[in-house]
């Protein structure tokens, strides 16, 4: 619905219709008074559900993690000067991680600009390189021809924030006074002559289809036909599945199986990627590559030729040691036009997605049957074999019962360093009685409800998940912010991912959740739940794995940072539920079911030297099964 109180109630209330009418479904607003054009013209909108949040950090990184969830952009709105530069550490993410944002800075007109007005800064291009587009609108008008330049303008950014690779787009937007909806006669009279659906008639939302992505120059040159050649000859080819938050989970999973099932490759999922979690679709899943890959003598044996990268690289220094040490020629699969390659091999991208390049393959090579919708010998959820039984091995006629060739071989080996390692690391997890942070990820793989989103902290926990997190048939949805990769926005955007969704985890140590304790002033228009596994070691555990660790002063002070904070009485603060977990049977008991809605804490205890302490010690030891 259109305001004509005056020209600016009347610009704003276009931007929210055509937004409104683009499929936009979430707007979150800063308070301000430069902006409360746009925030009266949201709030009157009934199709966008618009949610206020004080700290605009926080704000950002909610409306980010409901834009992950979702794959739709979600809008951001704040007031002039500062408030804009709260959003920017969100926005690196976005763009990072390539989620589509919608960020509307309300600014004082240029001639308040530079003057010491007050509460005026310099918002034109304020974050840099980082949006996919940015630009300035023009003062507010009532004239026809500019509404319909602010409609398309406004169609082309949410256009930009999708396609071709979705991320932050940022319209600055100057506004004059009167900020309030106050009469004005001359712009009031517009509306019996305004035809709103003569206006709005050329708006369709826009649909981004898998087809659609432009072929990168190696695909021009028939690459992927020539790529597929090799790649069929290949005898030591491996798949690494890296960090992946797609929204169609079991297809991104099926179209890797296919790959895998077509070429008798190995996969090597990372933990934060859903492959771990729908592991019977592929049958080829190697989970523990990284403490594989600490045997040295194996990882030399396991030299590959051609490894295929699906979008970013696992968080395993292992592993990206061993890459760049043996340099396979390695073909990066993603849509985006990012550079995926931090360690600059011998690299051809292919611009497509995976479910493309999996129909691409499959029509190639065409005596492979398609997998079941369960994957091989099963039904989806894995109910009908053990969720936690190893890969078989080959058999000894290969595959399909044809004769076991080297690239059988090759697979063979690797299946067998799996269910070996698998099993070192399970037995000696399982046996251990006290609360240890290495547990904690690995037993939240087993016992979360099935399809349970988790947001999963940077730092410790993450490299703990690609560890020690085991294949299973739960569906549980992984979310992370490994843009950047940085802490800051954990719980708020943890939030973001739960709004509206199935009840959530958030998987996070002391300094990562201490970080963004300002999230918790969103519970009041939070809708569901989210239980926080708060890890704390009082301090920095990833920095015990590091050398720094080692030069104490100034270690101690300066680099692991302990805080030493009450959590039950931080909690108490924002009115929000905590409880200590004492044994782990407290724990599955406290995770089997989840809550329907409000938040609440499930803080265990740890010591940080002496988990690093555990990791230095059985990684290697778990290598050599």
């Amino acid at each position: 619905m259109l305001d004509f109180r005056n020209t600016n109630t009347l610009w704003a209330s276009i931007i929210a219709e055509t937004l409104q009418r683009l499929k936009l479904t979430t707007a979150v607003i800063c308070p301000g008074s430069r902006s409360a054009p746009l925030t009266i013209a949201f709030a009157q909108n009934n199709q966008i559900e618009t949610i206020p949040i004080l700290d605009e950090r926080s704000a950002s990184f909610f409306a980010l993690g409901i834009a992950k969830r979702s794959g739709v952009p979600t809008a951001l709105i704040c007031t002039s000067g500062t408030a804009a530069a709260n959003f920017f550490p969100a926005i690196i993410e976005a763009r990072e991680s390539r989620i589509p944002l919608l960020i509307f800075t309300a600014d004082r007109p240029p001639e308040l600009r530079d003057c010491h007005a007050g509460q005026a800064i310099d918002q034109v291009k304020i974050y840099g390189n980082y949006p996919n587009w940015q630009a300035e609108l023009a003062i507010p008008s009532a004239e026809l021809g500019m509404l319909g330049y602010l409609r398309q303008t406004v169609m082309y950014a949410i256009e930009r924030s999708t396609f071709p690779t979705p991320g932050p787009v940022h319209l600055n937007v100057p506004l004059r006074d009167p900020l309030v909806p106050v009469p004005d006669i001359a712009v009031e009279a517009l509306e019996t002559e305004f035809n709103s659906e003569d206006f709005f008639a050329g708006l369709e939302p826009i649909v981004v289809a898998e087809t659609s992505t432009p072929p990168s120059p190696p695909l021009l040159r028939g690459g992927v036909g020539s790529a597929m050649e090799q790649w069929q000859k290949c005898s030591r080819g491996i798949i690494i599945a890296g960090v992946a938050q797609p929204q169609d989970a079991e297809k991104y999973c099926s179209a890797i199986a296919r790959i895998s099932q077509l070429l008798n490759w190995p996969v090597l999922a990372e933990g934060l990627s859903p492959l771990r979690n729908r592991a019977q679709l592929n049958p080829h899943l190697i989970s523990t590559y990284d403490t594989i890959l600490r045997n040295r003598e194996l990882a030399e044996k396991l030299r590959p030729e051609i490894a295929i990268q699906i979008g970013d690289l696992p968080t395993s220094k292992e592993l990206r040691n061993w890459l760049d040490k043996t340099q396979p020629k390695r073909y990066i699969i993603d849509p985006s036009h990012h550079n995926f390659d931090p360690l600059h091999g011998k690299t051809i991208h292919l611009r497509t997605s995976v479910e493309n390049l999996a129909t691409n393959l499959a029509t190639k090579l065409t005596s492979v049957p398609p997998l079941t919708k369960g994957g091989l010998g099963g039904d989806r959820t894995g109910k009908n074999s053990p969720p936690d039984s190893p890969v078989p091995p080959l058999t000894k006629g290969g595959l399909g019962g044809v004769q076991t060739s080297p690239s059988n071989q090759y697979l063979q080996l690797w299946h067998n360093a799996e269910i070996q390692v698998r099993q070192t690391i399970d037995q000696k997890i399982s046996e251990i009685n006290n609360i240890i942070e290495p547990k904690v990820s690995w037993l939240l793989s087993q016992i979360l409800p099935l399809g349970t989103p988790i947001f999963i902290a940077n730092s410790m926990p993450v490299r703990d998940v690609e560890f020690f997190w085991k294949p299973n048939n739960l569906e549980i949805k992984p979310f992370v912010n490994r843009g950047a990769n940085g802490i800051d926005g954990t719980l708020s955007t943890a939030l973001g991912v739960a709004h509206r969704n199935q009840s959530s985890i958030l998987l996070t140590g002391d300094l990562a959740f201490l970080h963004d304790t300002n999230g918790f002033l969103i519970q009041n228009k939070f809708v569901g739940h989210l239980t926080i596994v708060l890890i704390n070691n009082n301090g920095g555990g990833i920095f015990e794995m590091l050398p720094v660790a080692k030069f104490d002063p100034p270690f101690e002070e300066f680099f692991a940072t302990p805080q030493d904070i009450n959590f039950a009485q931080l909690c108490a603060t924002y009115g929000v539920e905590h409880e200590i977990i004492d044994d782990w049977e407290q724990l599955k008991q406290k995770l089997l079911v989840l809550p329907n809605n409000g938040i609440r804490v499930l803080e265990l205890l740890t010591n940080r030297r002496t988990d690093a302490k555990w990791r230095q010690d059985n990684l290697g030891k778990f290598a050599k099964g």
